[in-house]
């Protein structure tokens, strides 16, 4: 089985073809966190987590969904995971290991993808140019492609991480910041006179955060994960984050601009 969890869908389309190669269960996190979280797992069926990193952190979305989980004989299963990141993961798959590992499952193959940037929330934070996201997205493919046979042959000790510079402090510092006071839904804004009212940001929130009555009300409850989903879907630019991503692009994965 794979769990994942996705907001613009970088991560969707990594789990999807390790789904299709492996012919295992897909199971999105938002969704399983609404149940018992408890699972009996097949005869040698593998354990996958796909998350995209948040701040070079697991989202706490992801973290939490572990923390309640029960898998049946876990420990004697085949387990990996896969990240997409817009540049770098600085040592979330270490912090997820961690996380896995008290629950008696021990991760057996790593990979990380770089993937078209969607977080546009700080100064020096932008979209890609289009032919910088198809090279992203050609170089993703031809990972996955590898990784896909890695999991399929059940290779242990495999570890292709793009971790970036002082990986520590950007995971365990900058990181922990970002996750502790930049992780809200306080900044979405919708501009009334732009909004047409059309719903799709409700939904494509992966969490059920949006609460739409002809325009988006954010539930201010903690469970945004800042993924920008709505952001980003939003056709005419109507919802934004502060007032920083006025001027800022849009990217979802499959969107052409």
């Amino acid at each position: 089985m794979i769990f994942y969890f996705s907001g613009t869908g970088n991560t969707r389309w990594a789990a999807q073809q390790l789904a299709a190669a492996t012919q295992e269960r897909l199971l999105f996190i938002p969704e399983e966190l609404e149940t018992a979280c408890k699972y009996t797992l097949a005869e040698d069926e593998r354990i996958g987590f796909c998350f995209p990193v948040h701040g070079w952190q697991p989202p706490h979305i992801v973290r939490e969904f572990i923390r309640r989980m029960t898998i049946t004989g876990a420990r004697d299963h085949y387990a990996y995971a896969l990240c997409t990141c817009g540049d770098s993961t600085g040592l979330a798959v270490t912090m997820l290991a961690q996380e896995l590992a008290a629950k008696g499952i021990t991760l057996q193959a790593c990979q990380s993808l770089v993937m078209p940037e969607s977080y546009v929330c700080l100064p020096f934070m932008y979209t890609d140019k289009p032919e910088r996201e198809r090279a992203k997205i050609e170089q993703a493919q031809q990972d996955l492609n590898t990784f896909a046979k890695v999991v399929v042959g059940r290779q242990t000790g495999y570890s292709h991480l793009t971790l970036g510079l002082t990986p520590w402090t950007f995971s365990h510092v900058i990181g922990a910041y970002f996750n502790r006071f930049m992780i809200t839904d306080k900044k979405f804004t919708v501009d009334s006179d732009v909004c047409t009212s059309c719903g799709r940001c409700a939904k494509v929130c992966p969490v059920g955060d949006i609460v739409f009555d002809g325009t988006p009300a954010w539930k201010r409850d903690g469970s945004c994960t800042t993924c920008l989903s709505c952001y980003h879907h939003c056709p005419v630019h109507a919802i934004n984050y502060g007032r920083i991503t006025r001027k800022r692009g849009q990217y979802y994965f499959g969107h052409t601009k």
